[in-house]
């Protein structure tokens, strides 16, 4: 089985993407476990 073949000037766009997806979710858990927090403590 061979991995999938990137170009390397597609990683930091790959990166970017990932990192548009990822971040906003990340504060969105953050925010729900603030509120759980409060709720909860």
């Amino acid at each position: 089985m061979s991995e999938p073949s990137t170009k390397p000037g597609r990683v930091p766009l790959i990166a970017l993407a990932w990192a548009w997806v990822v971040l906003p979710f990340g504060y969105g858990v953050y925010q729900l476990f603030l509120k759980l927090v409060q709720l909860f403590g």
